[in-house]
């Protein structure tokens, strides 16, 4: 494997799996505490992915990107699960920044004692997109894997 494989195998890789399993894992046990303690989970977690998800996110898209148009010799199911994987991030990426960023930023607001009355409806939005990009992350990850593993 070169390079820009491993450094993609990486980034993507971690960018995908901490996605998905914060949807998978984390939000299920999340959305069964109390409002109070909910609102602070939710505002502490965008501290954290906050910081590191603006990068990661950006740079899977350049990495996945990249890997499918700079590596040569490789047949077309190779390339095809590659830019498979590309699209994968990218629409989850957009998704990302369209739907979810905004409603973490309303997040931030809140006043976890006294919330918005429609705050459940506003989560149960945000969890729709993490739904939907999750998956196209894992099945982006998922695909960048076949396309390693069939090329080596």
């Amino acid at each position: 494997m070169d390079f820009l494989g491993f450094i993609t195998m990486l980034i993507a890789g971690f960018t995908a799996c901490a996605e998905f399993t914060s949807y998978a894992l984390v939000h299920p046990i999340i959305r069964q505490l109390p409002q109070k303690h909910h609102i602070l989970f939710e505002q502490g977690s965008l501290k954290t992915y906050g910081l590191i998800m603006p990068i990661l996110m950006p740079l899977s898209v350049i990495l996945t990107l990249s890997f499918a148009l700079f590596t040569n010799e490789l047949g077309s199911i190779e390339l095809t699960a590659r830019f498979t994987t590309a699209g994968m991030f990218i629409l989850a990426t957009f998704i990302t920044i369209r739907y979810n960023v905004p409603i973490n930023k309303e997040i931030k607001q809140w006043d976890a004692d006294n919330p918005p009355s429609d705050w459940k409806e506003i989560r149960k939005r945000w969890m729709f997109f993490q739904s939907v990009r999750s998956w196209l992350l894992l099945i982006g990850f998922v695909s960048l894997c076949f396309s390693m593993a069939i090329s080596y």
